[in-house]
This record gives structure tokens, C-alpha cells and sequence, in this order.
């Protein structure tokens, strides 16, 4: 099987096309693109590299993959973006390459972005996000797995989103988001678990119950940050989740929001 280019695209010689790739009416692919089997790029989309796609992409018209990054501090120096497998880039949706401070991008597998969405410098998406119309991130962003931004989300540079993760429209992300939890507000807040969100992600009853008992020490006690760790670290730390929580709690540079 040979990909199928449709006689109005732009291919670079220098790019590598895997078995079932199809590029439709005035897409563009630049040098030192690489593109999975079964990946699709729609009209008028552009992809340049240095940037490498796994398998079964979806790639929809006049999304820009892959460009120089919206950063006035970048020269040139080499960078790439790296995107697994089985992702969907829906129309207008911008994802750039990295800098010189990590030289690149990186986005996991199964990830949804949608109308509109950005991805700047440096971020690392983990796998299986949702992220809606017009969710925007700053550079140097990290994202768990099952992370779902809602429309309007914006990212500050250098802030990091927990896995499982929910972020209701419009809110400005300013510190780090707490993994397994709900946050929303023009004054950003937690709102307890995201318990759809796990209960979708296959979380049992009972991995559901110990993140609730932990996130109501972390949050809902008296107890200061500190204090909330402590409590955690003697009495639900042997739990994976928990220790996940812990870790990412106290490796927070810019705070979280509580």
C-alpha cells in the first residue's frame, strides 16, 4: 500500500510518508516531516518539520502542525514536535515546535483537539485528552493523561494540569491544576473530584472513594498544605493515586489551585 497525494499538494522531497497516508487538496508537507501509516491530512492543512506523526492521525483542513514557535527568544536553533498515534487535529488547531530550552514538543496518543485549540513551545500532552474549541496553551505546559479542557481554557506558561483532570470554560489556569479534580471560575477553584471523568476512565468505586478522602484532607480539612501532606503521607500514601497526588502537590513551583 503507497500514500495517496492528491495532485494539488505540496510534498518536500525530504519527507517520509508511511503506507495508507492520504494528503488532500493544497496541503502542504515541509522537509523532515514524517508522517505514520494510516494518517490522513486534509485540504489545505500544513505540517513542517522537523515533525514526526505516528500512525493513524487525523489531521483536518487548515490545521498547522509543526511550525517555529511563538517565541521571540527562538532562533532558529533545531527543534521538532513528536505526536504518537490515533490523534485528531480538528480545523484551525495550531500546535508548534519546541525551543532550545527542551527542542521539542510532545503529544501522546488518542488525544481530541478541536476548533481552534493551541499548542505552544515545550508542552508535553500526555494521552487520551479532550481539548475544546479555542482551549489555549502558554509554552513549557505540562498535561497528564485524561485531561479535558473545556472551551476557552486558558494555560499560563510553565503551569502543569494533573491527569483526570476537569477545567470548565473560560478559566484562566494561573497555577498548577490538581490531578482527579474539577476546576472552573474566573478565579479558578477546585470543585471536588471529577468522578464522571474517572468513573469513564475505568476507575473503580473504591479508587474513586480513597481520591475523595484524599482530596477532602487536602482540601476541605483545616489543615494547612503541610499539614494535608502529612496526614496523607501516613495514612493513604501506600495508595498509587494518592502517592500521585502527594508528589505532584509538592513538586508544585507556581502553587495550585485550591
Amino acid at each position: 500500500m503507497t500514500a495517496a497525494v492528491h495532485p494539488t499538494a505540496i510534498v518536500a522531497s525530504s519527507a517520509r510518508l508511511g503506507d495508507g497516508v492520504s494528503i488532500g487538496p493544497y496541503a502542504m508537507i515541509g522537509d523532515e516531516v514524517v508522517l505514520g501509516p494510516g494518517t490522513s491530512v486534509g485540504a489545505y492543512a500544513s505540517i513542517q518539520g522537523p515533525t514526526v506523526l505516528g500512525s493513524e492521525n487525523r489531521v483536518f483542513p487548515h490545521a498547522v502542525l509543526g511550525f517555529e514557535p511563538q517565541d521571540l527568544k527562538y532562533r532558529g536553533e533545531p527543534s521538532r514536535l513528536v505526536v504518537g498515534a490515533r490523534n485528531i487535529f480538528r480545523e484551525f488547531c495550531t500546535i508548534h515546535r519546541g525551543t532550545a530550552a527542551t527542542g521539542e514538543t510532545v503529544i501522546g496518543d488518542e488525544n481530541f483537539f478541536l476548533a481552534y485549540t493551541h499548542v505552544a513551545h515545550d508542552c508535553h500532552i500526555g494521552s487520551h485528552c479532550i481539548f475544546s474549541n479555542n482551549a489555549s496553551l502558554g509554552g513549557h505546559i505540562e498535561v497528564g493523561d485524561g485531561v479535558v479542557l473545556s472551551a476557552f481554557v486558558g494555560g499560563h506558561q510553565f503551569t502543569r494540569i494533573g491527569s483526570y483532570a476537569f477545567v470548565g470554560a473560560f478559566t484562566p489556569i494561573r497555577q498548577d491544576i490538581l490531578p482527579f479534580c474539577k476546576t472552573d471560575g474566573n478565579d479558578a477553584k477546585t470543585y471536588g473530584l471529577n468522578k464522571i471523568g474517572l468513573e469513564r476512565n475505568g476507575f473503580s468505586k473504591e479508587r474513586v472513594a480513597i481520591l475523595d478522602k484524599a482530596y477532602r484532607i487536602l482540601i476541605r480539612s483545616k489543615l494547612n498544605t503541610k499539614q494535608a501532606v502529612e496526614r496523607l503521607e501516613s495514612e493513604l500514601s501506600g495508595h498509587p493515586d494518592v502517592r500521585y497526588l502527594i508528589d505532584f502537590v509538592t513538586s508544585a513551583k507556581r502553587g495550585f489551585h485550591r
